[in-house]
């Protein structure tokens, strides 16, 4: 066996919410429940629709503006602070950069339709893979074998020649049920170590944990 590509996920991998604080309040603000906005965003039914590209990411946020009875800028208030916690995980970035020109890197994200311009604008990342595929392109989310079947057919390669990285363990059972090797990715996970448990060369000396 020797790997060929490694695929990341996005949100709770190279996209991290590192801070809670605003979500929770906006949550206070709203007579909200403690991480109901997280489910309304990307657990409730519409959620889910805007994640298989059955529906915009427009229309997602419409969605929830009706739902909370929010004003315009009130809806502006809410998508400011529910990301406001977001972080872009540059120790990990900065690994997969060094890996770049050994390896095809690629992501394979459960994302909204938005997803290129959040990896190309919002948090530039996107020039370090070689593929990038989201799940609301795709009309399928992970763990549903056929999302990381496209990827190995894109990226040419077999699926014991690929690692996956991913922040959720079905989507890793998922990965490891084609065949896949995989990764659980938590803030205390030495990615670069796990790598080099896989064969794969890491240029000079990386760690990614966040410990």
């Amino acid at each position: 066996m020797t790997i060929k590509a490694i695929i990341f996920d996005v949100g709770g991998v190279l996209i991290r919410t590192e801070d809670n604080a605003s979500r929770r309040r906006l949550e206070q603000r709203l007579g909200l429940q403690p991480g109901e906005s997280e489910m309304l965003v990307f657990n409730s039914p519409m959620g889910q629709q805007a994640q298989l590209g059955a529906c915009s990411t427009e229309d997602l946020w419409r969605w929830v503006q009706r739902e909370l009875a929010l004003s315009d800028q009130a809806l502006a208030a809410f998508q400011r602070d529910f990301w406001a916690g977001d972080r872009l995980n540059e120790p990990l970035l900065n690994l997969i950069g060094s890996l770049h020109d050994v390896y095809r890197t690629a992501i394979i994200s459960n994302a909204l339709d938005n997803l290129l311009h959040v990896v190309t604008d919002l948090y530039p990342m996107a020039d370090a893979f070689d593929l990038i595929i989201g799940s609301a392109y795709e009309k399928v989310m992970k763990p549903d074998p056929i999302i990381f079947e496209r990827a190995l057919a894109q990226l040419g390669i077999e699926p014991d020649e690929a690692v996956f990285v991913d922040d959720f363990r079905h989507n890793i059972v998922g990965a490891q049920a084609v065949g896949l090797h995989a990764i659980h990715y938590t803030p205390a996970t030495d990615v670069a170590a796990e790598l080099a448990t896989l064969g794969v060369r890491l240029p000079g000396n990386h760690t990614t944990s966040s410990r």
